[in-house]
């Protein structure tokens, strides 16, 4: 159903006439390479937490600037995670895909 869906209500920018593998292929690498360009991006953005808005741990801070620290630590660590495991998912999925199309067209 999905497959149907894709191929006829959406237009596909470059394709012009071609067949219905191609276009379904058009689709998921697409598909695919927005998944790796987010990963990335949020994978930068837990970068960004980690160094810059939490930094390097106060010596003997206070309380609410020990909580604070560990909140942005925190948040840091789980966007730096799903960006790199989104990242590395999309990237695998694009390079099987890649794959199983060259087998596909060697038949």
């Amino acid at each position: 159903m999905f497959y149907i869906i894709c191929l006829h209500y959406f237009t596909l920018p470059g394709i012009g006439a071609k067949t219905m593998k191609q276009k379904l292929k058009y689709i998921l690498c697409t598909i695919t390479n927005a998944f790796i360009i987010a990963g990335v991006i949020i994978w930068f953005i837990g970068l960004y937490y980690s160094v810059v808005k939490a930094g390097i741990p106060y010596q003997d801070p206070p309380l609410d600037l020990q909580i604070q620290y560990e909140i942005n630590a925190g948040i840091g660590n789980v966007l730096a995670e799903t960006g790199f495991k989104t990242a590395v998912i999309g990237s695998i999925i694009r390079f099987v895909l890649s794959l199983s199309w060259k087998f596909i067209n060697k038949k």
